[in-house]
């Protein structure tokens, strides 16, 4: 990509955040965000920039509470999982501060923790809890970090606890929230499977510099992102935290082991669109 063609994708991707970012500050304000906002910002990105996104399995129904864990691989898995629907996410606190991408996070709602902090767990379990039983969808990059996207990190539970907070705020009225596994890969750029030797080019983890990486994906062309949505795990007020989230993990280890063998899990894969999504089916596996 050309430095012309990039100036002119970031051109307008500036005239839609200006179109689009009064609006859905002034929903934030009153209280009645709609979400659809962020959703096409980040489909204007993926369009402008070539990335494809994928999906299979079967995500959560329209306005279903779901306590998303996922793995994190690269900012763009931001950008990608923001396109499909609305939802927020939950991030370190450093995120808010940084110029730009801080904004941008907390116009997406983006729960924000203190991990140096003793209580921060505590307090962002019930402000997680409060988002899930008012009907949110929320993500949780659930190994605390970005991986190289070759292995996964073990997942941490202990802000999984949001999701009884949620049951116990709705007194009997939500029986079990939807814990869902999420699996993301990057496993094809400008057509052909990305290999090892290319994976830092792709994930942004580590002590990596944000700009250099920025500038290898401008310059290296389109890239695909996989979204598999793994089994749900119905997670009760009984349940416990830290086996549902060995559940979670384990259903995306395997479905990253399937998605690099080149046989992702049954369900629809959706193809070349950020707007294709699957219709909901199944039913919660209970833990």
């Amino acid at each position: 990509m050309t430095r012309i063609g990039i100036a002119a994708r970031l051109a307008v991707m500036a005239a839609a955040f200006g179109l689009l970012v009064g609006p859905h500050w002034l929903g934030l304000r009153l209280g009645r965000p709609s979400g659809r906002a962020p959703v096409l910002f980040h489909r204007l990105f993926l369009r402008l920039f070539g990335v494809r996104v994928t999906q299979s399995g079967t995500p959560p129904r329209p306005g279903e509470p779901a306590l998303v864990l996922a793995n994190h691989v690269s900012w763009l898995d931001i950008v990608a999982l923001g396109s499909l629907r609305p939802l927020s996410f939950v991030a370190k606190s450093e995120i808010a501060g940084w110029p730009v991408i801080g904004w941008f996070a907390v116009l997406q709602q983006t729960l924000f923790i203190d991990r140096a902090r003793r209580g921060a767990t505590a307090e962002v379990n019930r402000a997680l809890g409060q988002r899930l039983a008012a009907g949110e969808l929320i993500v949780l990059f659930a190994e605390g970090t970005t991986g190289d996207g070759t292995r996964l990190l073990p997942f941490r539970s202990s802000l999984v606890g949001a999701a009884r907070t949620a049951i116990e705020a709705e007194e009997g009225r939500l029986p079990h929230l939807r814990l869902q596994p999420l699996a993301l890969a990057y496993p094809r750029r400008n057509g052909m499977p990305v290999t090892r030797a290319e994976r830092p080019d792709v994930a942004w983890y580590g002590d990596m510099e944000l700009a250099p990486h920025l500038a290898t994906f401008l310059r290296e062309g389109p890239i695909d992102v996989h979204v598999a949505w793994g089994a749900p795990i119905a997670f009760e007020a009984g349940t416990d935290r830290k086996r549902a989230t060995a559940l979670a993990e384990a259903a995306v280890r395997g479905a990253l082991r399937e998605l690099r063998a080149g046989t992702p899990q049954a369900g629809t894969t959706v193809g070349t669109r950020p707007s294709d999504v699957p219709a909901p089916a199944g039913d919660l596996a209970p833990v």
